[in-house]
């Protein structure tokens, strides 16, 4: 009878990682040394039985068989997935970080180096929307913006269909599955205050406002400190000697038109207590003061000291 031929194994279209390949072989050892753990309990080191051992180990562990299945397919498991299977086949906690390890750099080998986006520039928001909108644009300059690589990045505290609704705007997250996100896209310090300081706004809400009735008392006498602080810069530049002199024979010639119309001043009101004490007293007082008064009129409004003129009468 004819032996029907080994079936080859089906060639790969691309060739994969050594990183990716040394995961899988690290895992086949693993599952190798839980057959020998499960001979002796009387079982065999099934899919089935490496799930039901994870599981055992909490919510974090707990996949199907199906999972650990596809984990030996070529393909790149997901952490959650490479963890699950380690533990299942009765690794300890240093077998987990060695997991977590391979898992990395097979990760980077698959994923190639990651091209980052310029870092986005979330300003201030008080709104779900704008909150959703700094999220998203957190997410287009994240390396690995996919559901799944945030996911897997943000730990067993973030689903993918929570993401998924958190970024439509369906769901209100968190503050720590806001920083879980925020860690996902590797976003910095000054992003993640951003996200968090936005987040508090829009839980205490709008507020009241509130009129200040000394406002504009205040910022009156804020403006007139500025302003004594600024009066020694706007001081007049010092003059040279010819426009010093200048300076000096103006307020001289100021000074002697002052000195003139105090003189008569004073003798108008000289002539006034005289008339009242019962002196000589004019036909017409009044025509007389304003004939006096008129060179001090003449005077404060710029025309010096009138010139005496032949015929009006003055002293």
């Amino acid at each position: 009878m004819n032996r029907t031929p080994d079936r080859a194994p089906r060639a790969r279209l691309v060739a994969e990682p050594v990183e990716l390949a040394t995961l899988r072989g690290w895992l086949r050892g693993k599952k190798a040394a839980a057959a020998v753990a499960a001979r002796a309990e009387g079982k065999r080191a099934t899919f089935q039985y490496l799930a039901d051992r994870a599981s055992a180990g909490g919510n974090q562990y707990a996949v199907s068989a199906c999972t650990l299945r596809q984990a030996l397919d070529g393909r790149l498991p997901t952490l959650r997935t490479a963890l699950a299977f380690t533990y299942g086949a009765g690794g300890d906690e240093k077998d987990l970080k060695n997991a977590e390890r391979l898992w990395d750099a097979a990760r980077r080998a698959v994923n190639g180096p990651a091209v980052r986006c310029a870092p986005p520039v979330l300003g201030r928001f008080t709104t779900q929307a704008g909150l959703v909108r700094a999220m998203n644009r957190l997410r287009a300059a994240a390396p690995y913006p996919s559901l799944r690589a945030l996911t897997e990045q943000a730990g067993p505290g973030l689903s993918r269909s929570t993401i998924h609704r958190i970024l439509t705007g369906r769901q209100m997250p968190t503050t720590a599955q806001l920083t879980a996100f925020a860690t996902a896209c590797h976003a910095s310090e000054e992003a993640t205050d951003t996200l968090l300081a936005g987040h508090r706004r829009i839980l205490a809400g709008p507020q009241p406002y509130i009129f200040y009735p000394c406002a504009y008392a205040e910022l009156a006498e804020e403006r007139r400190q500025r302003d004594e602080a600024a009066r020694p810069w706007l001081a007049e530049p010092e003059l040279d000697w010819y426009q010093q002199q200048l300076r000096d024979e103006e307020e001289a010639d100021f000074q002697r038109q002052i000195d003139e119309a105090e003189a008569h001043l004073d003798e108008l009101q000289t002539d006034t207590w005289r008339g009242l004490d019962g002196g000589a007293v004019r036909d017409d007082p009044d025509a007389d003061l304003a004939k006096r008064a008129q060179p001090v009129y003449d005077t404060w409004i710029g025309r010096g000291t009138t010139s005496r003129q032949p015929g009006t009468g003055q002293p």
